[in-house]
């Protein structure tokens, strides 16, 4: 994913979104204040009232919408990327992944497959929408899987310090299984993957 150097905006008493009580479940929502928005995430936090009928308050991160690509060849090799990731403070090994940015999940997929493998794909399959987490985060993800591959040239970002990894997917699963490649929508995505290819 290309990472834009842009402004980052922090309200440092946040401003309201919405004060117009509505049900959200058992919920009821008081008021939205906009705590912090950038680019790619953005943090609300509810004024509610709980089930239980208490006053509190309840915080929101929501994304914007992303998607994950993992390319198989003809000989059942995968290619995942290895990269150094900030949060975590090491290299991890994942598949392809990236934001949506005023595209289709589709057009992303290709441009991000592109962008960071350098591969082109005649194939794309969509095997489905993960959400990262229900109870805080708002995440949506649309997976796909890549077939008749062309290899080319990467147009990573300079931030970006990605190494292309090629193992078969049965590996692949393995490193799943014993906690070798722990970034969970990797994770979803593998596994499906291999369950498709299995029936087919």
């Amino acid at each position: 994913m290309k990472t834009k150097v842009s402004e980052s905006f922090i309200f440092s008493g946040g401003f309201t979104l919405k004060n117009m009580a509505k049900k959200n479940g058992n919920w009821t929502i008081k008021e939205t204040k906009r705590r912090f928005e950038n680019e790619f995430f953005k943090v609300d936090e509810d004024k509610v009232i709980q089930p239980d009928g208490k006053n509190g308050k309840y915080a929101t991160l929501e994304f914007v919408p992303g998607i994950s690509v993992l390319p198989i060849d003809d000989e059942d090799y995968v290619y995942l990327t290895e990269q150094f990731r900030y949060s975590a403070g090491k290299k991890t090994l994942e598949t392809v992944a990236g934001a949506v940015e005023n595209e289709t999940p589709m057009q992303a997929a290709k441009r991000e497959l592109k962008e960071e493998l350098g591969i082109t794909a005649k194939e794309f399959v969509k095997i489905g929408k993960i959400h990262l987490d229900h109870s805080i985060i708002k995440s949506e993800s649309t997976q796909y899987v890549a077939r008749r591959l062309t290899f080319g040239k990467t147009d990573q970002d300079s931030s970006e310090e990605m190494k292309t990894v090629k193992i078969k997917l049965k590996e692949a699963v393995e490193k799943v299984l014993n906690g070798e490649i722990t970034h969970a929508p990797s994770c979803v995505l593998i596994l499906k993957a291999d369950k498709i290819n299995k029936s087919e």
